[in-house]
């Protein structure tokens, strides 16, 4: 896939930051101005390391998370990294972690090319799923059954393993919200596409897509026909 022009390298991720910044300093001095409490702030609970709606676990609706995509450390079947488990702050860079490694090369470079130019903006790729051995996506099936109390309903989030553009590296989950929020919008300018409603993170390579744009989006896995095979 041809890499794009300059122009589109280093306008894709581009945000407005100096009118954030210049709206954050005139409200901070508002707030010093006036000895608002929100500086002297009482404790409340703890949020975990890097948590948005990519990485907690709400309720299984969408456009949040379903807990069956979240990382799976321990268990039945000792599953590990070598299965693509994902270890905290992963990143598309990280060549090292099977989970990114094993994805599909093409699809590897158009994440680290659009990666890079994110990063000029301050946004970081993570990796909350890559490539996935056959034994991690049944059990993510496993655990989706559990929860949604049926296959049909539980395939609207996971696929078997024989479906699953996961185990056969051809698709990437993506995080923080800022990272795939950009990538929903600009992505197509590096063959990257959303191709579920319901996944905001999911994204796979449409090599046509810098010409064509990216494919109209399922509802959820069901109606993608690979899931059918």
């Amino acid at each position: 896939m041809t890499r794009p022009p300059p122009s589109a390298r280093t306008s894709a991720f581009r945000f407005r930051k100096p009118l954030v910044v210049g709206l954050v300093a005139i409200l901070a001095g508002i707030v010093v101005a006036l000895g608002h409490p929100l500086l002297n702030p009482s404790p409340g609970p703890a949020a975990g390391p890097g948590q948005d709606s990519s990485t907690l676990l709400p309720a299984p609706s969408p456009p949040d998370r379903p807990p069956s995509h979240a990382p799976h450390r321990g268990g039945r079947g000792a599953l590990d990294e070598t299965d693509g488990v994902v270890p905290d702050g992963a990143t598309v860079l990280d060549h090292e972690v099977s989970a990114v490694a094993n994805l599909h090369a093409e699809l590897l470079d158009a994440l680290r090319r659009a990666a890079q130019d994110a990063a000029d903006d301050g946004v970081t790729f993570t990796v909350n799923s890559g490539w996935r051995s056959r034994a991690y996506q049944e059990e993510l099936l496993r655990r989706a059954v559990a929860r949604y109390g049926s296959e049909a309903e539980a395939a609207r989030w996971v696929a078997t393993a024989t479906t699953s553009p996961h185990v056969s590296g051809d698709a990437v989950d993506i995080g923080p919200d800022r990272a795939t929020d950009g990538l929903s919008e600009h992505g197509s300018a590096y063959g990257l596409c959303r191709i579920y409603r319901n996944e905001p993170w999911h994204f796979e390579l449409r090599a046509d897509a810098a010409d064509r744009g990216c494919p109209r989006r399922y509802a959820d896995p069901t109606q993608d026909p690979r899931m059918r095979q």
